[in-house]
């Protein structure tokens, strides 16, 4: 490995079904900067079959590989627009990391299943494709996830404060730099799903923009109660979720024992959920938290940034305060993932997952 400039992609379509962000990483002596990032939404149809799959359907075998196909193409399109943005050919990007899209994750049965098609995109692309993350990390008896934390590190990790890194998708992550510890981090619950179906379902939209549905109504103290009491917020880390577990059911479960809450007040219920659950891990794992920095789409929620702060004692700020767009964190983590393999590097954080030990993840198909 040299210190000459290198540049690899990342491909990120994540729980919240919402499209494929691909971004540009450039690599240089140990430092890393994004050049460039393009982002293709999912049509309704592709979308709607993601979620169907995330749960068990007839004859979902033969589903899920065409649907598979239909994600590769999108993902091919949307690194073929960015390599047009950025006037680069095939032959100036060492390689793209392609996480593809998770329908299960059942750590505890030591599988996760991510749709991607590397050949297909190889071929479309003319780059080299890593993917396939998580898997040598469950073999090593974790969970592969989350996996983000080990980039976090890389990026802000600072030598005299301690610092929280909070990724809102789907569902959140934190990763934990603090001073003269090892870097750790887990799922810490729901970031946007719950409220994304609750508002699909209440005002037929696909997300709650700023959290103003949420904002308008009123926190049901003892709905809340009964959320938080449930078993995965008190698990210790390390840990890991998904849709397997926090789900129309989850929900529907819940709301059943307050029949008398309205939908806005559970809608706001919810977004306190995602903000105390969050808050409440970061004050356990980091109580002297100098900062904490937000990424995903959960920063972009004003009503949910504005909950964390009055929750947490210490600045709440976005991914954007320190160089990289809240939306392209991801795709840039999967970018320095693939760098991490094609150089025979170690991409995931044992603290972070429960593995046995570091390991260099994903599978490579050739250009």
């Amino acid at each position: 490995m040299n210190n000459q400039p290198h540049i690899y992609l990342g491909v990120m379509s994540g729980t919240s079904l919402d499209g494929a962000d691909v971004v540009a990483l450039e690599v240089a002596d140990g430092h890393f900067e994004v050049i460039g990032a393009f982002s293709t939404p999912f049509n309704e149809s592709l979308r709607a079959s993601c979620l169907h799959l995330q749960s068990a359907q007839a004859d979902e075998i033969h589903t899920a590989q065409l649907v598979a196909n239909q994600l590769a193409d999108l993902y091919s399109q949307t690194i073929n627009a960015l390599m047009a943005d950025l006037e680069l050919t095939p032959a100036e990007v060492k390689a793209v990391g392609v996480h593809g899209q998770t329908i299960r994750h059942r750590p505890e049965l030591s599988y996760t299943v991510q749709l991607n098609q590397p050949a297909r995109i190889a071929e479309q692309t003319g780059l080299t494709v890593v993917s396939d993350f998580r898997a040598r990390d469950l073999a090593a008896g974790g969970h592969g996830a989350p996996l983000v934390p080990a980039f976090h590190d890389a990026l802000w990790r600072l030598t005299d404060k301690n610092r929280v890194v909070v990724n809102i998708g789907g569902f959140a992550n934190i990763s934990v730099l603090n001073v003269h510890q090892a870097t750790f981090g887990f799922d810490t619950g729901p970031g946007n799903v719950l409220m994304d179906l609750w508002v699909a379902h209440h005002q037929g939209l696909t997300y709650d923009a700023n959290g103003a549905w949420a904002a308008q109504g009123q926190i049901d103290a003892p709905l809340l109660t009964r959320m938080l009491a449930d078993p995965y917020f008190q698990q210790p880390a390390p840990k890991s979720t998904g849709r397997d577990y926090f789900n129309w059911n989850w929900l529907n479960d819940q709301c059943t024992h307050h029949p008398k809450v309205s939908a806005i007040d559970v809608q706001a219920t919810l977004l306190a959920l995602t903000a105390h659950s969050i808050a409440q891990d970061i004050h356990k794992a980091s109580p002297e938290c100098h900062d904490i920095v937000v990424a995903g789409g959960g920063a972009l929620n004003r009503a949910l940034m504005l909950e964390l702060q009055m929750l947490c004692h210490c600045p709440v700020t976005n991914s954007g305060t320190l160089g990289i767009d809240p939306m392209h964190l991801e795709g840039a983590a999967f970018a320095w993932l693939a760098y991490r393999t094609m150089n025979h590097l170690s991409g995931n954080l044992p603290a972070v997952t429960g593995a046995r030990g570091e390991r260099i993840l994903g599978h490579i198909t050739p250009a």
